[in-house]
């Protein structure tokens, strides 16, 4: 037993030592800051006005290296704009066709019906021109970039309908641009930022600042701001259709609770004749 313990316990202390030097080399390194989003909870809805200065502050600040390939111009009009709106902004873009009569491929102004186009021909193109990494598309981003919160908060997170983690992270990330502590080395041509999933640093600079970007509505033109915007847009074009989906998901839920009631009081009668 004595050698049994012997072998045990340096191999359980390494695990733990191991185990402890993975956590404290975990990113990001600060969890994202949650915010109080207009969408959370099993009843909450989209702000069509904070999606529409979201949407400005893409066109203006992202989309000169960010694509939305799986996001149509005139998915929009649920935004709020009228179908000439629409048309107009899709003008400001041009993609490639074809191929035409001569089996060639051309370039022409962006309908309604055509997706967000990419700023560059492809991925290779992409990462040169952005020192070496190639932006993401942003269709999905605000889903694909999800931090787990642990134990016990994931429990309560199915309850919930908690969906908020991928726009905490977006916000967080673009506020969180900082210099870095004195005892923390960062690569040449990248920028800390405590916030970043995959490091301590990345190869994006700060894209937001304050005054970018000119809001209609007495909005505040602030990083802070933009921010937030930004990534509930984002929130939107990744689900859409989530105000629907949490109202079909309420009526389900009712049903099912009226429907177990009747089972339950059909039963006791049943049983309550038998004697």
């Amino acid at each position: 037993m004595k050698k049994l313990l012997a072998s045990i316990v340096p191999a359980a202390m390494a695990l733990v030592i191991g185990a402890g030097s993975a956590f404290a080399a975990s990113y990001p390194i600060n969890k994202p800051r949650e915010l109080d989003w207009s969408f959370a909870g099993i009843f909450g809805t989209y702000d069509k006005a904070q999606l529409q200065r979201g949407l400005k502050v893409y066109v203006e600040g992202c989309a000169a290296c960010h694509s939305m390939n799986l996001v149509t111009f005139r998915t929009l009009e649920d935004l709020g704009y009228s179908e000439d709106q629409v048309k107009s902004l899709a003008a400001n873009y041009e993609v490639e066709d074809g191929p035409d009569a001569d089996g060639e491929m051309f370039t022409r102004a962006a309908l309604p019906t055509d997706h967000f186009p990419s700023p560059f021909p492809n991925q290779e193109a992409a990462a040169a021109a952005n020192n070496g990494a190639a932006p993401p598309d942003f269709s999905l981003l605000a889903k694909a970039r999800y931090v787990e919160r642990g134990f016990p908060q994931f429990i309560f997170d199915i309850f919930t309908a908690y969906a908020e983690s991928g726009p905490n992270y977006i916000y967080s990330l673009l506020t969180g641009y900082q210099d870095p502590p004195a005892d923390h080395e960062v690569p040449e041509g990248t920028h800390y930022n405590p916030y970043f999933a995959a490091g301590s640093a990345l190869a994006m600079a700060a894209p937001l600042f304050d005054e970018m970007v000119t809001y209609d509505d007495g909005s505040p033109e602030t990083v802070d701001q933009y921010a937030q915007d930004v990534a509930a847009f984002l929130m939107w074009a990744a689900e859409p259709h989530m105000e629907e989906r949490k109202q079909t998901g309420f009526m389900v839920i009712m049903f099912l609770l009226i429907f177990t009631s009747l089972l339950y009081l059909t039963k006791k009668s049943i049983f309550a004749n038998k004697d």
